[in-house]
């Protein structure tokens, strides 16, 4: 690979793209399009009430996390205050009420605008070719990647059958096809869960339409921070989802990470056991790269990286060639569109 940044980031990127990657979307990927992340959903729950009906000792519990919450971060505080499960139902409801809407306004945005997503722009590029499923791997809640599959007139299959209340698909995934041909799908595989999950009262899980406003008499089937999360993934549907994202991270040719941090042990391990082989390209794009990420490229368990962050005068890249960095002047090739634009004639 050449010495020089610049040329070093396009042979790289080039490179990842065609071998056709599993995408990665971590939180950055969705603050592009103005969904609050961790830090503004801990600063919600702190002003949360706790409901009038909570016993005594719910509602003490209810203080006690809230002053953690003061303190430290939302996953600490969940870690060290265990709360009731009618509490953990607060977190999880009042996560859903104060994050959705977000989402639901960036459906509207794609109603109107089909090029708000450059991810558009990659699924078709990809799908340029006898492939007919792309992968994507997320812990995001949102569903910016189904509504940029359905910007590109592309199915997307998130383990649900369709419809307006969906089912999951217990019994294999369902294909459309056109004539004899079957559709091209973005397989988008949320490991903790999505906004338009939810459970009745008789445990079973269903999809629904895309709304501003939780259903009434249902919860939503996602996965908040702390250490329930650990337990509740081995629970359906997270079980049978993290299963396929195994599958897909395992399988992978090359990854692309967007606004990924490396902070989630739950897809760690595959990525970690997989990237240990130099063949197998990763690319990371994000705004500012974590210390987690930086420390994890450094590790050598990724033979060959490309990490692309924002700087003043453009770019910072990272790779084994440039492991402290390297300044490239000119566009922000750490977003997505600006980076497809070099990649894709």
């Amino acid at each position: 690979m050449s010495t020089e940044p610049k040329k070093s980031l396009l042979e790289l990127a080039q490179e990842c793209v065609s071998r056709s990657p599993v995408i990665i979307l971590g939180s950055g990927a969705s603050a592009a399009y103005g969904i609050p992340g961790m830090p503004q959903l801990k600063a919600h729950l702190e002003k949360v009430a706790c409901p009038g009906t909570a016993k005594p000792e719910e509602a003490t519990k209810w203080a006690e996390f809230q002053s953690k919450l003061t303190t430290t971060d939302l996953e600490t505080a969940l870690d060290e205050v265990r709360l009731p499960e009618t509490l953990t139902a607060l977190v999880v409801e009042s996560t859903w009420d104060y994050l959705a809407p977000f989402d639901h306004q960036v459906f509207e945005r794609a109603i109107v605008d089909h090029y708000l997503f450059p991810l558009t722009k990659l699924f078709l590029h990809l799908f340029n070719s006898t492939r007919t499923d792309i992968h994507v791997v997320t812990p995001n809640y949102d569903r910016i990647a189904e509504y940029a599959a359905d910007a590109g007139k592309l199915i997307h299959y998130t383990g649900f059958n369709y419809g307006h209340i969906r089912a999951r698909a217990n019994s294999g995934k369902p294909r459309i096809h056109v004539g004899n041909t079957p559709s091209r799908t973005v397989n988008v595989w949320k490991v903790h869960g999505s906004f338009d999950w939810f459970r009745d009262s008789d445990g079973v899980v269903f999809g629904l339409p895309v709304s501003a406003s939780r259903p009434p008499n249902v919860l939503p089937v996602i996965v908040t921070p702390g250490i329930e999360k650990y337990r509740l993934t081995h629970d359906e549907p997270f079980h049978s989802i993290k299963s396929e994202a195994d599958k897909a991270l395992q399988n992978a040719d090359a990854y692309l990470c967007i606004g990924y941090g490396f902070n989630d042990t739950h897809l760690q391990t595959t990525l970690v056991e997989r990237c240990r082989s130099k063949d197998v390209p990763l690319v990371l794009l994000t705004k500012t790269i974590s210390a987690t990420a930086k420390a994890f490229l450094r590790s050598g368990k990724c033979g060959k990286y490309l990490a692309i962050e924002e700087s003043p005068g453009g770019c910072r890249i990272y790779s084994a060639e440039f492991p402290t960095g390297e300044e490239i002047a000119g566009s922000p090739t750490w977003q997505l569109g600006e980076l497809l634009k070099l990649v894709i004639s």
